[in-house]
């Protein structure tokens, strides 16, 4: 089954409830891309008890934070509801969310524009950040103000590193700035996590990752 032919069965679902589903973040980037699919991440405007009373096998451990996990086929979809988020705290995780029905607030809370494009069930791509336009030009953009989203969580100075190696893609020069005077914000983190995201990089291309954490000074957790 392809991916859109999925939308369609899942929308098909959320219809009986009056909701919609879409597919979204790195789904979407990448078939753009034409990579092969390894995620399957999907955003609804149902609250997270709206999206358990119409599906079976789910995990709704984290679905405080509006996160279903689904159970389909052979796949794990990840089904989140639209939210907004409010204050930070452990530099990890928002103090408070709010589920919300409207597309255009969740986007917000997304970290990089090639992460915030949604397609629905026929294949129309919905872009509120000029995400496209980043794609097509291989960019690697922060939605909205960059110390703000990163203060948010300092983990996405390393996902924008990997994005880079991984899509060959270049950082805005923007944050490409604001990585290189701002990486003492990874140690704000916990050792492991910030080891655990090296570890991914590192597996798909070990000397890439250590020329980029050289390149960045981000040597303290390259071991």
């Amino acid at each position: 089954m392809d991916l859109l032919e999925l939308i369609k069965e899942l929308n098909a679902k959320f219809k009986l409830i009056g909701c919609n589903i879409y597919a979204v973040g790195g789904t979407v980037r990448d078939f753009i891309l034409k990579k092969d699919l390894t995620d399957f991440d999907f955003a609804t405007d149902a609250s997270p008890n709206e999206t358990k009373s119409i599906l079976e096998r789910y995990d709704d451990t984290f679905s405080q934070y509006g996160v279903i996990i689904y159970r389909y086929e052979n796949k794990k979809l990840e089904i989140t509801s639209f939210r907004k988020e409010n204050l930070y705290l452990d530099s990890r995780h928002p103090q408070k969310i709010e589920f919300v029905k409207d597309m255009q607030i969740d986007y917000k809370r997304r970290d990089f524009t090639i992460n915030a494009l949604y397609m629905n069930d026929t294949g129309k791509i919905y872009d509120f950040c000029d995400g496209l336009n980043d794609l097509h030009n291989k960019i690697i953009r922060v939605i909205g103000d960059i110390d703000t989203r990163m203060k948010e969580d300092p983990l996405r100075i390393l996902r924008a590193l990997r994005f880079m190696m991984t899509l060959d893609f270049t950082l805005d020069k923007n944050l490409e700035k604001y990585i290189y005077e701002h990486t003492y914000l990874l140690n704000k983190l916990n050792v492991d996590k910030v080891k655990q995201e090296i570890r991914k990089m590192k597996k798909i291309d070990e000397e890439k990752t250590k020329a980029i954490l050289e390149k960045f000074h981000i040597n303290m957790f390259n071991n």
